[in-house]
């Protein structure tokens, strides 16, 4: 079947693994496949994640607490293999019905509170700590628009350029036309917002570069989906110089090594239990 001559039917019906990376783990309904107990640590808070963007935003959240000096931000990371289908087990499902990373649970309250979706992870767990939210009505609007942004805007890099140009089983000129002219127009909003400002919400670090960095921050670094030169993202400059002083940062550093299970050896922490671990259980220091 040629380009531009599929007609849909009247009713679409599912064809199992219908092409793409993913296709083993697509499926329209919701639910557990399996049962499976998640993992719980000693920690008040369980995370149940995958270095993936939105599951590096929560691990760099928690470090960044930590480095602030928020005891109760200790946590466990737990690793779920997407492409094994653990985001389908019955533990997982109850924290999460949308099967999606990262899921939360803080066993701080009492009943325990789940948490999923990135972005509300990152508000629970700012206004938890009071931190890395503005306290000022103004700076904290800002904050909150442009996390919800991020969370608006997502989907059409990953799961619509990211999805035809990475991961698509044949490569198609109008998806990918469609998707690289929308990304490049958020870049170019960015672009132009950064040089005004050092950071989203102004001059003060906040969870909206947080969520906006594993995304946008990897891109231009040409870390995300090898599409650097594609969308000449050195002709950003301004996200370009945000993107670096982040990436600068040591909880930053700690927090995109964590549940991460490719690349550089000494770069993946499949599971964080101690803040040791990023010394001592990295993959290159197991694998001795």
């Amino acid at each position: 079947m040629s380009e531009g001559s599929y007609v849909p039917p009247r009713v679409w019906q599912w064809e199992a693994g219908n092409g793409g990376e993913f296709a083993s783990i697509n499926r329209p309904i919701a639910g557990a496949t399996h049962e499976r107990e998640l993992p719980v640590g000693r920690h008040p808070l369980q995370l149940y994640s995958l270095a993936t963007p939105n599951g590096v935003k929560v691990t760099i959240m928690l470090e960044e607490l930590l480095a602030l000096g928020f005891e109760g931000a200790e946590y466990d990371a737990h690793l779920i293999r997407i492409l094994d289908g653990d985001q389908f087990g019955s533990g997982f499902v109850a924290v999460n019905p949308n099967s999606k990373i990262p899921a939360m649970v803080d066993h701080s309250v009492n009943p325990p509170q789940r948490v999923f979706e990135s972005g509300a992870i990152l508000l629970y767990l700012a206004e938890k700590f009071g931190a890395l939210l503005p306290q000022d009505p103004a700076k904290r609007t800002e904050c909150m628009s442009w996390l919800f942004w991020q969370m608006a805007s997502a989907p059409i890099l990953g799961g619509g350029f990211g999805h035809f140009y990475a991961y698509a089983p044949e490569k198609y000129e109008y998806p990918i036309d469609r998707y690289t002219m929308e990304v490049k127009r958020q870049l170019d909003v960015l672009d132009r917002h950064l040089a005004a400002h050092r950071y989203l919400a102004g001059d003060e670090y906040s969870i909206a570069d947080i969520a906006v960095w594993p995304w946008y921050g990897a891109l231009v670094r040409n870390a995300l989906y090898d599409a650097g030169e594609f969308l000449d993202v050195a002709s950003y400059t301004h996200v370009q110089r945000w993107a670096e002083d982040i990436a600068q940062r040591p909880a930053v550093q700690r927090g995109r090594m964590v549940n991460r299970t490719w690349g550089d050896p000494a770069e993946q922490l499949h599971e964080r239990h101690d803040a040791s671990d990023f010394e001592l259980r990295t993959q290159d220091k197991l694998a001795v």
